[in-house]
C-alpha cells in the first residue's frame, strides 16, 4: 500500500509548476508549490526540524511548553507538529495576521496571544519580545525563537535546496525568495554556495522592509515602514541571517503583491498567499529584465485559503484602495456594497427574521435594507432583530416586517459627506438615493475607509 505512517511524513517533496500565462520575458519561470505541505506552507519544513532537533538535543521533553512569536505560517507549522507530538504550544501573534490563520492554529490546539503589529523590536508588545517574556515566566518552557534558531536555515540547506535542485535537474539560473525569519534565504544560500555558486539569488521584499536597501545599497535604514503582506519583510537583521550571496532585491508594494497573487490564481490556477504575490511579482520583474533565456524558480509559499477574507475579498481590497473602482465624485464613492451592481446584502419584508439573522452573520454586516419591488421599504439592524426575538425566540419565524424600522433617513447622492454626520450621531445608517432610486447604505466604517484612502493617496 502507498500510505504514510504520519501526516508529518508528507512534509517536503512539493511539486514544481511552470508559469505559462504570465509575461515572463525571455525566461522560463517555475513555482514550487509549498502550499501542498500538510500544514499549507513552506514553514512546515522548519517547524518539524526545529522541534525534532530540540528533542534530539534534550532541550524539550514530554510536558515541555513550547513558546514562539510568529507573524506568519511558522505558527501553523509548529501547531501541526506540536499537536502530533503532544506538546502544549503558546503562540504570540501580531494583530495583522488573517482570521483564517488564527482560527487554524486554535483549531489545532495552540494557545494564541494577540499583540500589536504597529510596534518595532524592543517594544514590550512586539511579538518576539512578548514571546520571550512569556517563555521566561512559564515553567518548563522552551522558546523556539525561529529568528535565532540554527535549525531554521538547516532545514532549507539540508532539505529544500537539494530537493528543488534535483527536481530541476540542476538546470536553474536564478532563485527568488522572501525573508521573514531569514531561514529560507540563509539555508538556500548555504546550500547553493557549493552546489551552484553562480546561481543568482534574488530577494523579494515588501515595501517598508529594511532589507531591500540593505541588499542593494549596503546600508540599514534608520526605521522601517509598515506593510500588509504577511510572513515576509523585516525591521531588523535576524541573528541567523546571511545575505552575502544575495545579488539583488526588489521592493514590492502591497498593491502589486495582492494583485499579482490574484492574477496568479486567475491565469495559472495557483491559489497562493500574500507573500506568494510578492515573490511572483519580483520574479516577473527579474525575468522581464533579462536579455537572454534563463530558468527562474520561486515559491508559492503557502495556500491562499488563509487569505480569503483579505486579498481575495473584493470589498477588503476596495477598502484598502488596491482595486480601482469607478469614481463619481459624490456619495456613491463611499458605498461599499452598491445596490445597482447587486452587491448589497438585502432581505425581503416577508422573509422570516431567522433568514435576516443568518444573512447578517454570513456576510458580517450589522444591518440589512429591506427591499420590496426594487424599493427600500425598511431597515433591520441588530438591535431591531434583538428586540423582535428577545422575549420569544420562536419569533425568529416571524416576518421581517414585524421588526423592521420604516422611518427611514435618506440622503441624496449629491449631498456633501459632512451631511452624514448628523445621521451617524443619531445612530442611524445613511440610506443613499438618487431621487427615488436606492443606491446603497453608508455606515460610519464606510466613511472612515473613504477618509483613510484619501489620506493614503
Amino acid at each position: 500500500m502507498e500510505v504514510y505512517d504520519n501526516v508529518l511524513d508528507l512534509i517536503g517533496n512539493t511539486p514544481i509548476v511552470r508559469i505559462r500565462n504570465l509575461d515572463t520575458g525571455p525566461c522560463a519561470l517555475y513555482v514550487k508549490m509549498e502550499g501542498q505541505n500538510p500544514g499549507g506552507s513552506i514553514k512546515d519544513r522548519i517547524g518539524l526540524k526545529m522541534i525534532e532537533d530540540a528533542e534530539r538535543e534534550g532541550k524539550i521533553k514530554p510536558g515541555t511548553v513550547l513558546v514562539e512569536g510568529t507573524a506568519g505560517n511558522t505558527g501553523l507549522a509548529l501547531a501541526l507538529v506540536a499537536a502530533q507530538k503532544g506538546y502544549r504550544l503558546i503562540l504570540v501573534i501580531p494583530d495583522k495576521m488573517s482570521r483564517e490563520k488564527i482560527s487554524n492554529v486554535k483549531a489545532m490546539g495552540a494557545e494564541v496571544v494577540l499583540t500589536r503589529s504597529d510596534v518595532a523590536k524592543g517594544h514590550p508588545a512586539y511579538y518576539q519580545d512578548l514571546a520571550q517574556k512569556i517563555a521566561d515566566e512559564t515553567p518548563d518552557s522552551f522558546f523556539i525563537n525561529q529568528f535565532a534558531n540554527p535549525s531554521n536555515p538547516a532545514a532549507h540547506a539540508e532539505m529544500t535546496g537539494p530537493e528543488l535542485w534535483r527536481q530541476m535537474d540542476g538546470k536553474l539560473d536564478a532563485l527568488v525568495f522572501g525573508v521573514g525569519s531569514s531561514g529560507t534565504a540563509t539555508g538556500l544560500s548555504d546550500y547553493f554556495a557549493e552546489a551552484a555558486p553562480d546561481l543568482d539569488l534574488v530577494l523579494a521584499d515588501p515595501e517598508g522592509s529594511i532589507l531591500t536597501e540593505y541588499i542593494n545599497e549596503g546600508r540599514l535604514p534608520d526605521e522601517s515602514g509598515s506593510w500588509l503582506v504577511e510572513g515576509i519583510g523585516e525591521d531588523f537583521l535576524p541573528v541567523i541571517s546571511d545575505f552575502t550571496r544575495i545579488r539583488k532585491a526588489y521592493a514590492i508594494s502591497d498593491r502589486e503583491s495582492f494583485l499579482t497573487g490574484r492574477e496568479l490564481l486567475e491565469k495559472e490556477g495557483i491559489l497562493g498567499g500574500s507573500s506568494t504575490g510578492t515573490l511572483v511579482a519580483a520574479a516577473l520583474r527579474y525575468c522581464r529584465e533579462q536579455e537572454e533565456p534563463k530558468n527562474v524558480l520561486t515559491f508559492a509559499c503557502d495556500t491562499g485559503n488563509r487569505y480569503l477574507s483579505k486579498m481575495y475579498n473584493d470589498f477588503w481590497m476596495r477598502d484598502q484602495g488596491f482595486i480601482e473602482v469607478e469614481q463619481f465624485g459624490d456619495l456613491r464613492d463611499l458605498i461599499a456594497r452598491p445596490y445597482t451592481t447587486h452587491e448589497t446584502v438585502t432581505v425581503a419584508p416577508d422573509e422570516p427574521l431567522g433568514n435576516a439573522y443568518s444573512r447578517m452573520k454570513l456576510y458580517d454586516v450589522s444591518q440589512l435594507p429591506v427591499i420590496e419591488d426594487d424599493q427600500i421599504v425598511g431597515i433591520l439592524d441588530e438591535s431591531d432583530l434583538l428586540l423582535g426575538v428577545l422575549d420569544t425566540p420562536e419569533h425568529f419565524d416571524e416576518p421581517v416586517r414585524s421588526a423592521m424600522v420604516t422611518d427611514l433617513t435618506v440622503i441624496q447622492v449629491d449631498e456633501p459627506a459632512r451631511n452624514l454626520l448628523p445621521i451617524f450621531n443619531r445612530d442611524f445608517v445613511a440610506i443613499v438615493k438618487d431621487g427615488d432610486e436606492f443606491l446603497g447604505l453608508i455606515t460610519r466604517l464606510d466613511l472612515l475607509h473613504y477618509l483613510r484612502r484619501r489620506a493614503d493617496f
